[in-house]
């Protein structure tokens, strides 16, 4: 099957098989690997990306699924050298421990934060169910959620 798709503002045409994983496109295709192969069963949030905009678990999405979609990865948010504002305020509040949780974090921040732009604990904790840090860097990822808020509600 031939699949196009729109991958960080590029136009992406491949010949693959229909059921292949998304994530396998993504990371051995074009080499972008900074979605993260977690549990493989959709539980840990590793391999988030957005489709149109919103969360999906590459891991068990067929490539066939997206077919057509446009598709934001980690490496896809930043303009040039300015990072995105979700990436900032990561750094800044230390939410990043050990890196690997990073990309579904911030990827599910900014589906997030278009929906709520001004989220209670409550909303985060809801919004980032399914988002698992191995370090348990949870408070810290919850201040830099309030933090990336603020500074997009600016």
């Amino acid at each position: 099957m031939n699949v196009s798709l729109n991958v960080n503002g590029q136009q992406r045409t491949l010949s693959t098989d229909p059921q292949r994983p998304l994530l396998e496109v993504l990371r051995e295709e074009f080499q972008l690997t900074g979605t993260k192969y977690g549990c493989g069963e959709g539980q840990c949030g590793a391999c988030t990306v957005l489709v149109d905009g919103r969360r999906l678990l590459s891991c068990v999405t067929p490539v066939s699924r997206v077919d057509g979609k446009t598709i934001t990865t980690i490496e896809g948010l930043a303009q040039g050298d300015a990072l995105h504002p979700v990436q900032e305020a990561f750094l800044a509040e230390g939410a990043i421990h050990c890196g690997y949780c990073t990309p579904g974090m911030v990827l599910s921040t900014v589906a997030l934060l278009k929906e709520k732009p001004n989220p209670t604990d409550a909303d985060i904790q809801s919004g980032l169910a399914g988002q698992l840090c191995r370090c348990c860097g949870y408070p810290k990822i919850l201040k830099a959620v309030h933090h990336a808020a603020e500074q997009l509600r600016k």
